[in-house]
């Protein structure tokens, strides 16, 4: 028992030593020494998130289209922000007003993207020279630290819409992000910013550092071991010539419409306009950001944020019959040396028929794109049509719209670019649909005007200028693309590679060929001649019954080896030789020529002036 009591008191008098010593300890870190109270004050741990630099964007020649500026954001965390602090001096060295300070600080908090313990974006885009005056009172202001980050810079007023612009990330793009994005990022949201995204956008880094209780920089936790840096975004080069996109912009001026021109060997994309266009730094994320927006949105009827060259989806009018062409001659619906009468029309019925203009008799089919004969065309169309019968005319469309399929009508083309449009061609099921109350359905005859590229039958300026490169090509086309070339070196993606044929035999094209060459020699685009250019080309009046047709054309130079495929639409501007000709004639003779002759200045003027009405309401509309 005496040994029992003995372990008793040695036990509690063990228990007593220890509880002195934390008595001892916590009076100490407590009571009598400040090293500890102001250590702790020393270690709050926060995460700094460090902004990559965006990639930069070149043109084909290494010339700058877009670049970066730094500005400065200023955070907030609510619970440590003092509420004592001076709100007028805080506003006075910001430039805001105490209105705006109470909206900033007004969030949703019961909203996920919000947590009082949590930083926010208090103020965007503030100005380096703000933000020095700023820092200097920083530590008056517990609760707000600032971070750097880049918006877009513009060089030049051109591309805009080739370019894109950025805007802030919302809820379900930071929630599908995987913790990429957070509240107050931005990201691309149209054009070549958000088709490359990925690739210009890079990756945050992270900065663990120690700050006291006035939120001051103490150091780096753990010495930086668990610091990473950012990555910075791929420099892209893209197959934009700037010198001739600029030369495009000024001849779209006071137009509504598109342009666009490729490079028919690579399927580069060389220029692309959609008029009326902007100045790119009026989206530029800066302080007069939104009044540009607003200004923009307000334009309902030019409707400039729209991209007319890739979404707008337009009749082509007679720029079709060259593809008619070459697909009834594959098929043996035609043959080259076909000859026609044409009395100024084609008879549709004892009451009604379709018109065509003046011009000799046609003896082939060169000169039947020579003269653009609508008899020549509306008689080809219905014998495609009826190729498995009168009454089977669906079966010989259908036929007729697979091949149309090869030059990639009906469809997107695989652009490497936002919101691009399939335009539309129009199949058998849906004139069965259209005609489904006519007892024994319906025949070629109501239909032929899809011939002479009208009707149902509707493209994009992307996809005509396409139609033009595959002509050049005497039968393929490479997918029309931006990408040039990475910074990093690594190839571009094998699909802006890949050459994509359709099922026409090459012997085909060259009569087609020869009467696009008469059309600008001695045909419908004799304003769009110019010495020793060899150019090819179909001009087209799409039909407006709304109001004034529209002008078209597409065409490529040289006629042999050629270096550029244009296509241009003009709304409500009249004969396709009018305005869309002399326009992609200049375009041509201003890439492969570098100037224009002084013969052709007078022209250049004219097409600069553009004395198109914008006040006329566009029947065009976008997918």
């Amino acid at each position: 028992m005496k040994h029992l009591a003995n372990r008793k008191f040695s036990i509690m008098y063990a228990i007593g030593i220890v509880s002195a010593i934390l008595v001892f300890k916590a009076a100490q870190l407590q009571l009598f020494s400040t090293k500890y109270q102001d250590q702790a004050q020393k270690t709050t741990l926060e995460k700094d998130l460090l902004y990559p630099s965006r990639g930069i964007i070149y043109d084909r020649n290494g010339k700058t289209l877009v670049y970066n500026q730094p500005i400065y954001i200023i955070n907030a965390i609510y619970r440590r922000i003092d509420p004592k602090m001076d709100t007028a001096f805080f506003c006075s060295l910001l430039g805001i007003d105490k209105e705006t300070f109470i909206n900033n600080l007004n969030k949703d908090w019961k909203s996920p993207l919000f947590h009082k313990s949590l930083p926010f974006v208090f103020l965007d885009k503030v100005s380096p020279e703000q933000f020095a005056v700023f820092q200097e009172h920083l530590y008056k202001f517990p609760g707000f630290y600032p971070e750097e980050r880049n918006i877009r810079g513009y060089p030049h007023s051109h591309a805009a819409h080739v370019l894109g612009y950025l805007g802030e990330v919302d809820k379900n793009i930071i929630d599908n992000s995987e913790g990429k994005y957070t509240l107050g990022d931005y990201i691309g949201k149209t054009g070549l910013e958000i088709a490359y995204e990925p690739e210009l956008s890079g990756g945050k880094g992270i900065n663990y550092i120690l700050k006291d209780n006035l939120g001051r920089h103490v150091g780096s936790y753990d010495n930086g071991r668990l610091d990473s840096a950012s990555i910075p975004g791929e420099d892209i080069r893209i197959s934009i010539d700037l010198e001739l996109q600029a030369y495009a912009d000024s001849l779209m001026m006071n137009k509504r419409g598109g342009l666009v021109a490729i490079e028919p060997s690579t399927g580069e994309i060389l220029a692309m306009v959609s008029a009326p266009t902007y100045d790119p730094n009026l989206l530029s994320l800066n302080e007069n950001r939104s009044s540009g927006m607003l200004q923009l949105l307000r334009d309902t009827l030019n409707r400039p944020l729209n991209n007319r060259a890739v979404t707008n989806k337009y009749p082509p009018g007679s720029i079709f019959k060259p593809i008619l062409s070459l697909i009834a001659l594959q098929k043996g619906v035609t043959w080259p040396e076909r000859s026609m009468g044409c009395s100024g029309g084609f008879r549709l019925s004892a009451s009604k028929s379709m018109g065509c203009h003046h011009h000799p008799r046609i003896s082939n089919i060169s000169e039947a794109i020579q003269y653009s004969c609508n008899t020549y065309y509306l008689q080809i169309t219905k014998d495609f049509l009826d190729l498995y019968g009168t009454k089977n005319p669906g079966l010989g469309l259908d036929t007729l719209v697979s091949y149309l399929r090869d030059f990639g009508l009906g469809q997107k083309l695989g652009l490497d670019y936002s919101y691009e449009g399939k335009g539309f061609m129009p199949d058998a099921k849906y004139y069965n649909r259209v005609y489904r109350k006519e007892a024994g359905g319906w025949r070629s005859m109501w239909v032929l005007s899809l011939g002479i590229g009208q009707g149902e039958v509707e493209m994009t300026t992307v996809q005509m200028a396409n139609l033009a490169a595959t002509v050049a090509n005497r039968g393929y086309y490479i997918t029309p693309h931006f990408i040039k070339g990475f910074g990093s070196g690594r190839p571009i993606p094998p699909g802006y590679l890949t050459k994509k044929r359709v099922r026409i035999q090459p012997k085909y094209f060259e009569p087609v060929i020869d009467g696009l060459e008469r059309v600008v020699t001695g045909g419908t685009a004799r304003i769009a001649f110019v010495q020793d250019l060899f150019i090819c080309g179909k001009t087209g009046t799409s039909q407006n019954p709304h109001g004034k047709d529209h002008s078209v054309f597409f065409g490529f130079a040289p006629k042999n080896n050629p270096k550029i495929a244009v296509a241009v639409f003009v709304e409500n501007a009249g004969w396709g030789g009018d305005w869309a000709a002399p326009i992609s004639s200049l375009l041509i003779e201003k890439y492969l020529n570098k100037s224009i002759s002084p013969s052709r200045k007078y022209l250049q003027d004219k097409m600069f002036k553009g004395l198109i009405d914008l006040q006329n309401p566009s029947l065009a509309h976008a997918e």
